[in-house]
C-alpha cells in the first residue's frame, strides 16, 4: 500500500487528492472520480458562470423564486441553520460586500467609515433568505442581495468527494482543499494521519501536531491577507455585522468529523472573538477549536490534546 496524489486547481483554490491504495490505475481512477465530484460542484455553486443555480438565485433577487436541485436547497439549508448558530457571524448572503468596499490589496492606507460600511452590510441578512421546501426555491427578498457559498464550498466538495472515494472502497486518503481538509482511513504505515498546525508568523513551520485520522480540519488565518493601518493589522476577515474587518485573532483552527462544517465554522469563530467562539464551540459536540491570538497566545476547546 502507498499514497498517490495529485494536485491541481479546482473551484479556484488549490486541491491536493491523496488516496491509499495496492496500485497506480486504482488510485487514478478514484482520483479523477473525486475530480469530477467537485467539478460538478462547482458548476452548482460558483458565481464565476452566468447561468449557474447561484447567480439565477442572485439575479432575481427582490424579482422572484429560483426553484434549484435539491442538493443546493439542502447546503444554503444547512448554511442557515450556521448562521443561527453563530447569531450572523456565519452568512452566505455576504456577496452583497464587493470590492469597492474592501480591496486586501496593500494599497488601502485608511478604514471606511462605520457609516459607509453599514451602508454596505445593510443587504446582508440570512433571514432574507427565503427558502420553499414545496418547491425546493430560494428568494432573495431584497434586490441587490447576493449569496456565495466561498464560506462553505470547499469544505461540503471536499466531504462528497470523499463520500464518493469511501463508496468506491478507497480505504484511506485526504482531500485537502488549500489547507481545509478531510482524512479517512490510516496511512499505509498503519499510523493516524497527523497534522501540523502552523506557527502563523512561519506559516512553513508548525509548532504541533495532531491526529486526524477520520476528521476534517480548516483554518482561517490573516496571515495570508492583511492590511496595516496605523501599525495595526486588520484580517480579510469582515465581520458582516459592521462591514468592518476584524483584529486580534491570527488563526482559528476547526477539527470535526466532517468538511463542511470545519470549513464554515472557522471564520465565524474568528469573528465572534476567543471567549464567545471558545464557548459555542464546547456546546456543540464532536467540534474542537484552536485559537491564535495576535501575540501568539494560544487558546484551545475543551478534550483537545496537542502534541
Amino acid at each position: 500500500m502507498r499514497v498517490f496524489s495529485q494536485s491541481l486547481k479546482l473551484m479556484g483554490n488549490n486541491f491536493t487528492i491523496s488516496v491509499v491504495a495496492d496500485n497506480e490505475s486504482f488510485a487514478q481512477e478514484n482520483i479523477n472520480l473525486a475530480i469530477a465530484e467537485i467539478r460538478r460542484i462547482e458548476q452548482l455553486f460558483t458565481t464565476y458562470n452566468n447561468n449557474s443555480q447561484t447567480n439565477l438565485i442572485n439575479q432575481n433577487a427582490g424579482i422572484k423564486p429560483i426553484v434549484v436541485d435539491k442538493e443546493v436547497f439542502d447546503l444554503i439549508e444547512r448554511s442557515i441553520g450556521i448562521s443561527k448558530i453563530t447569531q450572523g457571524a456565519f452568512d452566505i448572503s455576504y456577496g452583497s460586500i464587493d470590492k469597492s468596499l474592501w480591496n486586501f490589496d496593500k494599497t488601502m492606507t485608511s478604514l471606511p467609515s462605520a457609516e459607509q460600511a453599514k451602508k454596505m452590510v445593510y443587504l446582508i441578512n440570512y433571514n432574507n433568505i427565503l427558502l420553499d421546501k414545496e418547491d425546493c426555491s430560494v428568494f432573495l427578498k431584497e434586490k441587490g442581495m447576493r449569496i456565495g457559498f466561498g464560506g462553505i464550498g470547499k469544505g461540503y466538495a471536499a466531504e462528497m468527494a470523499k463520500n464518493i472515494l469511501i463508496k468506491n472502497n478507497v480505504v484511506s486518503g485526504i482531500i485537502n482543499a488549500s489547507g481545509d481538509l478531510t482524512t479517512w482511513g490510516v496511512q499505509p504505515n498503519g499510523k493516524p494521519w497527523t497534522i501540523g498546525i502552523a506557527n502563523p508568523d512561519l506559516p512553513a513551520a508548525a509548532f504541533s501536531y495532531i491526529e486526524i485520522s477520520n476528521k476534517a480540519v480548516a483554518t482561517s488565518g490573516n496571515y495570508e491577507k492583511f492590511i496595516m493601518i496605523d501599525g495595526k493589522k486588520y484580517s480579510h476577515t469582515i465581520d458582516p455585522k459592521t462591514g468592518l474587518p476584524i483584529s486580534g485573532i491570527k488563526s482559528v483552527t476547526i477539527i470535526s468529523s466532517n468538511a463542511e462544517f470545519a470549513d464554515a465554522m472557522a471564520t465565524p469563530i474568528a469573528i465572534m472573538g476567543i471567549k464567545a467562539g471558545l464557548y459555542l464551540i464546547d456546546q456543540i459536540p464532536d467540534l474542537y477549536c484552536i485559537i491564535i491570538d495576535d501575540n501568539n497566545k494560544i487558546y484551545t476547546s475543551k478534550n483537545i490534546n496537542l502534541k
